[in-house]
């Protein structure tokens, strides 16, 4: 029996058949044997895989859930003037259309990521799928940080205003239209924490490849 330093052993095990044999050499079947550290590893990253998966499917519905929920979200007063209807919509507001346009790019892209992160599922020792999941995972991340942030901006004003800056709060007219929006704009917060965490997953599993 040979030992190697990788991640195999070798064991020469002689042949039972009868089969002419010159002199002097030795017959004998080469088996491969798995290194347990080996084994160990990609166990790991299996499960670090399987996680990212479930993680992807909970940022995919808390990014499209964000979108929907934006992207529906208005209100209309039940009492109107002979020229005036009060009305709140989020296209009324050009952050509110960009948050809608931002996290609809968003969950598309965690939709197309999923394939991926089923590539990472099948095979844990894969580098290429887990960088290249590693950064566009940072660019959406960016791009779902903003859209979240600028909409938390006006749903803080529509709560609260500003007396500098002649701003009513709105919400104690429109209150449906603001709880929506505020329930999206949370939503987008949750899924800006998973992609913190699908990014760190990563990272840590590139770092020990």
């Amino acid at each position: 029996m040979k030992s190697t330093s990788g991640d195999s052993t070798t064991i020469n095990i002689p042949e039972s058949r009868n089969k002419t044999v010159a002199k002097g050499e030795t017959p004998y079947v080469r088996i491969q044997a798995a290194h347990p550290m080996h084994d160990q590893k990609g166990g790991w990253k299996k499960g670090i895989s399987i996680l990212d998966f479930i993680l992807r499917l909970g940022a995919t519905a808390a990014a499209l859930g964000a979108a929907i929920a934006m992207g529906s979200s208005e209100q209309t007063l039940p009492f109107f003037t002979q020229f005036f209807q009060f009305q709140a919509s989020y296209d009324d507001l050009p952050t509110f259309t960009f948050f809608v346009i931002g996290m609809g790019i968003v969950g598309a892209y965690l939709v197309l990521s999923l394939p991926f992160s089923i590539v990472t599922i099948v095979r844990p020792h894969a580098v290429a799928p887990r960088l290249l999941l590693l950064i566009f995972d940072t660019l959406a991340l960016t791009l779902n940080t903003s859209c979240a942030a600028s909409a938390a901006a006006i749903v803080y004003l529509s709560h609260n205003g500003n007396s500098d800056a002649n701003w009513l709060a709105i919400c104690q007219q429109f209150g449906d239209f603001c709880q929506q929006s505020s329930g999206a704009v949370v939503s987008a917060f949750v899924a800006v924490v998973i992609f913190v965490i699908l990014i760190l997953m990563s990272a840590s599993a590139l770092r020990k490849v």
